[in-house]
């Protein structure tokens, strides 16, 4: 029986607080030489709500501003992240690429799940080589809806998944996994804020956890 993982992006693989602050802070200095803004650039708004699609990051970081200034900051943003990765200054969470191994070489199906760009999740497919493992990158950019758990169903349905795990570090991770009766880990990672992880099935620490609990939770729905 196949067992099929599906992981989120931010905060769960990639560690994007390694990124995050530089490219934030180059975004509201371009800004700042336009005279569109003049207060301290918000990356702790942003850390408190990060995971949600960027249209809404922006509408909460820029609530003053048009919405064509925001697709503009939107746009800057994404390029100064893309040009960050490119040149390597972003890291992977420690043992992901070791899991990842593992995980494969148990036959495990391995998925990611985004609230990220397409642009922006290829640009750390490639440069971590991600594609060794990865079966497919799901950007929240393929759903209309924006919605995390619709996503997740896309994913499900194309591929034919029965039974598998949901892994990421926020709520919408959680709920997407409980609304497509997958289980929910969730990762007390970087942005993983507690309430929201109270809800999750299981919670892991750091990445050496996780194989025990996907393999525990293989072994139990192989008895199903």
């Amino acid at each position: 029986m196949t067992y099929s993982v599906i992981f989120d992006m931010d905060g769960t693989l990639f560690q994007t607080n390694t990124i995050l602050e530089p490219a934030l802070e180059e975004t509201f200095n371009h800004f700042r030489s336009l005279n569109l803004w003049d207060q301290e650039t918000p990356i702790e708004t942003y850390r408190k709500i990060m995971g949600v699609p960027l249209p809404v990051v922006w509408e909460r970081l820029m609530p003053d501003h048009s919405e064509a200034i925001r697709e503009q900051a939107n746009v800057h943003f994404l390029q100064q992240l893309i040009a960050i990765i490119s040149v390597g200054k972003g890291e992977l969470y420690p043992r992901v690429k070791e899991t990842l191994q593992h995980l494969v070489d148990h036959n495990y199906k391995i998925y990611i799940a985004s609230n990220g760009l397409v642009d922006y999740l290829q640009a750390i497919v490639n440069y971590y080589e991600l594609d060794k493992w990865v079966t497919e990158t799901f950007s929240i950019q393929q759903i209309s809806s924006q919605n995390k758990s619709d996503l997740v169903q896309h994913i499900k349905t194309k591929y034919g998944i029965t039974y598998g795990a949901v892994v990421g570090d926020r709520l919408s991770d959680i709920n997407a996994a409980k609304d497509n009766q997958l289980t929910s880990i969730g990762c007390r990672f970087d942005f993983a804020q507690e309430a929201e992880l109270a809800q999750a099935d299981v919670v892991i620490n750091n990445f050496d956890e996780l194989r025990t609990v996907l393999h525990e939770l293989h072994n139990r729905s192989s008895l199903v």
